[in-house]
């Protein structure tokens, strides 16, 4: 099955089989991705690291699969079953969940119904019944009366014979697939509020009567809705399809029926089969598939969601540093004061102190002279404030500062603190910063994010960051996988140097795990500053399948050989002496002269073992060695004067950064207590699929206010900076809505798909509100209801952007 394997990943990627076949040799000897897309280009095919963590997904899942296949297929010899066309079929299913129908009448379980049916003798009435409709059902049950047997009248024998029909109706694998699918594509997703929970659930008002077609759902609606049912506040119904009258039969009753060649011509066992047909429908099959249909609707959220959480990881990681320059980290507060750390530019703690600028000390002046003294003293350049409780407060006394002190040149920039407080009280924290008060930690970290995200970062669970949504309703392990395999992406495309590097971002680097990095920094301590690359196969326990797969991505500055702080792998060094014997210098000439080295021609130093790509790599590399792919750093100017949300005017024009983003939209810090939001289809003037096409986390941009709900603390943002703001008056408070109706599009337009047909009869129910593009009748500028109704995000940075964007409950 193996060839299968890769010829189907092949299939999936576009790629050639034998590019398939090469990287699961290399993933199945131990190569990592980054190593494997970075230096073994030419045995792959080039395949990039997407296409290579695709690839290693495909290949576990499919591998699964075949153990799967290999159990089911014993299980069913076992049983004496096997015969050459289930065997066929077992072998061609191409999913877990075909797989799973085909063994499901073979699957052990305890005794059914059906079981204690056929056990009694009654699968032959069954099989008569089912064959021949012209049988009077009562007249053939009779024969098969006998008490000794459990079945004390026709009645019984009836109810047996059904039994066993509905079991083999709903077992059906080929009926199963094919209801599966059309339930999937007609069918849709209704939610109800509980009586009672209109007030206390109100956070998903925009759910309290709702229905939308699977296939439209985004993710972060049904991770809201699945929330509001697992907080019951909401009752979810898995409608099959749109339109049908309740009670009515439905078009999947009619495929069942037809399936066994059941149809009303009048015959005397018509009635009794269409009823059998109906009981297995409603009783069985639904219930199956509606089973099925939640876990594919969660599974596909879920990935959605990791997905995002993923991407708005690698950006924040790979956000840009500001370098190595003298930065002051303010971790603001009101009461317990404002936490200074001072950090040199290597990161290293040398000063720290608490000011009290806030209520109730409002020792201002004294605060600003301390930050001053601070400043002069160790020559800071930078002042990094984290973006929590009384930061807008605190970005003042920096703004202060930078005013009546013009000769210190301070820059202030506002940091993201998520995820500080974990580092804080971090076992690592207390051994890097031994004696420190842990309330004085979160600053220091503040300071450190500001000079380098990626190597501070590293250093917090990626999870705590919480740069993603309903992340606490994920599968904790295909969440760790995915932004563990994020963090391994980031910390290899930029280099670390093996000097400097902590444990935590060591750990990081291609082929080494804790153990080593900890044996790489015990070393460091103990013999000094590494001076080659070659040094580092000293460190105990790293031996030369470790080193292979390390070596490239961890750089020496100013050591022996300046190939050392490149991204060549040392097996590539004598391809470098052959370049330069070639362009006539000494390697201090030829890095960095880019028209000498693009005026060689790359194909002459192929050789047999040595590629295209990898010859063009390191060219490249010589031109520019040690480069960071990481953008330049800058900052936002906050406009003066907008210091609150009542500061704000429709029609202004602010420059902000970019937060968070999310598949609705994206958050930005304007200089506010709370972010705006920024609807998707307010991003661009052409349709935006995906946010993140857009903007990404850090990104500076300009935005235009369109509206301000002061009293709900909402902010809605554009980026079409030609949109005009919406014409309102003073918004009186809302109480939450108590079911269906829609809200009007406001500016931009954006009139809202219908989620598709009636809803069900009966009972006296309202007509749902139909889900479509925008969730809840969304403005197109990012106005009300924007955000995932029901957002409870359970903390983390999403979560901050959410309760500052007024999206959730504080």
């Amino acid at each position: 099955m193996t060839t299968t394997i890769h010829q189907r990943i092949a299939q999936e990627l576009g790629v050639r089989e034998g590019q398939v076949t090469a990287a699961v040799d290399l993933l199945d000897g131990g190569a990592t991705v980054p190593f494997i897309a970075r230096y073994r280009k030419e045995v792959t095919g080039t395949l990039d690291d997407q296409q290579l963590r695709t690839l290693e997904e495909r290949l576990g899942y499919l591998r699964e699969l075949e153990d799967r296949r290999a159990a089911v297929l014993e299980s069913i010899r076992s049983q004496g079953k096997l015969d050459d066309a289930l065997e066929a079929q077992i072998l061609g299913a191409e999913s877990k969940a075909r797989l799973e129908d085909i063994y499901l009448p073979f699957k052990p379980k305890r005794r059914t119904r059906a079981q204690i049916a056929r056990e009694a003798g009654l699968e032959p009435l069954a099989d008569l019944l089912v064959a021949d409709a012209t049988r009077d059902p009562k007249a053939e049950a009779a024969a098969y009366v006998d008490a000794d047997k459990g079945v004390a009248d026709v009645a019984a024998a009836l109810d047996g014979a059904r039994a066993i029909l509905v079991e083999r109706f709903a077992e059906d694998p080929d009926l199963i697939g094919e209801l599966r699918e059309r339930m999937w594509t007609k069918g849709r997703l209704i939610a109800k509020v509980r009586d009672g929970k209109q007030t206390d659930g109100a956070k998903f008002a925009d759910y309290f009567d709702f229905a939308e077609p699977f296939t439209k759902l985004p993710s972060h609606r049904i991770l809201a809705m699945f929330r509001g049912e697992k907080e019951d506040v909401l009752d979810l119904t898995m409608e099959p399809e749109e339109g049908a009258e309740d009670g009515a039969p439905s078009s999947f009753e009619a495929s069942v029926a037809g399936r066994f060649a059941i149809s009303d011509h009048g015959r005397a066992g018509d009635r009794w089969l269409l009823d059998t047909v109906r009981w297995a429908w409603r009783t069985r099959i639904l219930i199956h598939l509606g089973a099925d249909l939640r876990v594919r609707l969660w599974q596909a959220a879920e990935e959605e969601a990791v997905r995002v959480f993923a991407a708005n990881l690698r950006d924040l990681l790979l956000a840009a540093p500001a370098g190595t320059r003298a930065t002051m980290g303010l971790d603001p507060g009101f009461r317990t004061g404002v936490k200074v750390a001072v950090v040199d530019g290597t990161g290293k703690c040398v000063a720290t102190s608490t000011i009290y600028p806030h209520v109730p000390q409002n020792k201002w002046d004294q605060s600003l002279h301390t930050l001053a003294t601070l400043a002069r003293e160790h020559n800071v350049d930078l002042v990094a404030i984290g973006n929590g409780t009384a930061s807008r407060e605190t970005d003042r006394l920096a703004a202060d500062l930078i005013k009546l002190h013009p000769g210190l040149g301070l820059t202030k920039v506002m940091v993201s603190e998520a995820g500080a407080s974990v580092y804080s009280a971090s076992a690592y924290a207390s051994q890097e910063l031994p004696g420190m008060d842990v309330s004085l930690r979160g600053a220091v970290s503040i300071a450190r994010r500001l000079q380098d995200p990626l190597a501070e970062l590293v250093k917090i669970d990626p999870r705590s960051i919480g740069v993603g949504q309903y992340q606490h309703d994920l599968s904790e392990m295909k969440l760790s996988k995915s932004l563990d395999a994020v963090v391994e992406d980031c910390v290899n495309a930029v280099g670390v140097d093996v000097n400097t590097a902590s444990a935590p971002l060591l750990t990081r680097v291609s082929g080494i795990g804790a153990g080593l990095a900890e044996n790489i920094v015990l070393h460091r301590d103990a013999n000094g500053p590494f001076r080659n690359r070659s040094e580092i196969k000293k460190v105990a326990r790293l031996g030369p399948k470790a080193f292979e797969q390390c070596a490239g991505f961890l750089r020496i500055p100013g050591g022996d050989d300046p190939l050392d702080a490149s991204s060549v792998h040392p097996e590539s060094y004598p391809v470098v002496r052959t370049i330069l014997a070639a362009a006539g210098g000494d390697l201090k000439t030829v890095i960095g002269n880019s028209p000498l080295l693009r005026a060689l021609r790359p194909e002459e130093f192929v050789t047999g073992t040595v590629g295209l790509p990898t010859v063009t790599d390191i060219l490249r590399e010589l031109e520019k060695p040690g480069r960071d792919p990481r953008p330049a750093f800058t900052t936002a100017t906050f406009a003066e004067g907008v210091e609150k949300i009542a500061d704000l005017r429709p029609g202004m024009i602010l420059e902000g950064v970019v937060t968070n983003v999310a598949a609705f939209g994206a958050f930005v810090d304007v200089g506010v207590h709370q972010d705006g939001l920024v609807h998707v289809s307010a991003l661009s003037n052409t349709f935006v699929k995906d946010p993140r096409e857009v903007v990404k986390s850090g990104d500076v941009v300009k935005v235009r206010v369109v509206e301000v709900d002061e009293a709900r603390k909402r902010i809605s943002l554009t980026m079409r900076l030609e949109d005009k703001p919406e014409q309102r008056g003073p918004r009186e408070p809302r109480e939450p809505r108590q079911g269906g109706g829609q809200r009007s599009g406001g500016q931009g337009g954006g009139q809202q798909r219908q989620g598709g047909g009636q809803p069900r009869q009966g009972g006296g129910q309202r007509q749902p509100r139909q889900g479509g593009g925008q969730a809840g009748g969304q403005r197109s500028g990012g106005g009300r209801g924007q955000g995932p109704a029901g957002g409870d995000f359970n903390g983390g940075a999403m979560a901050d952007a959410l309760r500052r964007a007024g999206l959730t409950k504080d």
